[in-house]
């Protein structure tokens, strides 16, 4: 009876240290104070100007703001992490606020976005509008009609869902619609070229496959970025800036790449891509 005891508490020691080990590890990726890490790109600027003092932090929060503005002048912009990824989860919480900036366009209003699996800011032509990339586009209500939110946008990109490839450039969530300034959870799942799925406010909105090079809605690019039917791996992620004040916070990763040997020390069982090189033992 003792040995036994023993070793259902070696049991339930193990399996705690195993819980620990398996925790998933978050990490913030915004630092609450400036955009260290974060290379911000504003059409007709170069790469690292942040024109207007468009993206800033304020009270713990990113935010876009257009008060240095005379008028919009299709000056769209994207904050982009310097780190890039293929197969993760990425979570913030977002909100608009304020008044559209002048001369902003009308289907800009309360529109924002994640973009993921992106170019670099440094491959963008200076006067070119969006990153070639895949956009979770998030949009606010207006106070009365229904306007889903976490929707699909394929700057340059096109996707598969359901077998079918998908050239449209958005494709609507089944969101509910979020009026006011209340602040939404915005999540995406991205595993590489296999999976893409939306979610707004814990609850999936929208999935699809095999995000892929192809179609327009890019202007101005330099040099083009990828070749048509390329699969997309992994890329950059960006915050968007699109006419609309609106407010990040709480911006987190969790990398789903690194080592799968249950038998070292940074295993991780949520891993969906092996890293071999990092394993530690």
């Amino acid at each position: 009876m003792r040995y036994f005891l023993s070793f259902i508490i070696l049991l339930i020691a193990l399996t705690t240290v195993a819980q620990k080990t398996d925790k998933e590890q978050w990490v913030s990726i915004f630092n609450g104070k400036d955009l260290k890490g974060w290379t911000p790109k504003i059409r007709y600027a170069a790469a690292g100007e942040n024109w207007g003092n468009t993206f800033r932090v304020e009270q713990g929060k990113i935010v876009v703001r257009y008060d240095q503005y005379d008028a919009f002048n299709e000056r769209f912009g994207h904050l982009f992490y310097n780190t890039s990824y293929g197969y993760y989860r990425i979570r913030l919480q977002y909100r608009f606020v304020g008044e559209q900036c002048k001369e902003g366009p009308g289907w800009a209003y309360r529109n924002s976005g994640i973009m993921v699996h992106g170019q670099t800011a440094a491959s963008m032509g200076k006067d070119q509008d969006f990153p070639v990339s895949i956009e979770v586009q998030l949009l606010g209500g207006n106070g009365k009609d229904p306007r889903t939110t976490c929707n699909l946008c394929t700057p340059g990109t096109h996707v598969v869902q359901d077998g079918k490839l998908r050239k449209e450039h958005c494709i609507n969530s089944n969101s509910p619609t979020y009026h006011g300034d209340q602040w939404v959870t915005a999540e995406v799942l991205v595993l590489g070229d296999s999976l893409i799925r939306h979610y707004a406010n814990g609850l999936m909105v929208l999935e699809y496959q095999q995000p892929q090079i192809g179609g327009g809605n890019v202007d101005k690019q330099d040099v083009k970025w990828g070749t048509d039917g390329t699969l997309l791996t992994g890329g950059t992620i960006s915050l968007q800036s699109e006419s609309h004040p609106v407010e990040f916070r709480k911006i987190e990763i969790l990398n789903l790449e690194g080592c799968m040997d249950p038998k070292a020390k940074n295993f991780r069982s949520y891993y969906f891509k092996n890293k071999k090189e990092s394993c530690l033992y």
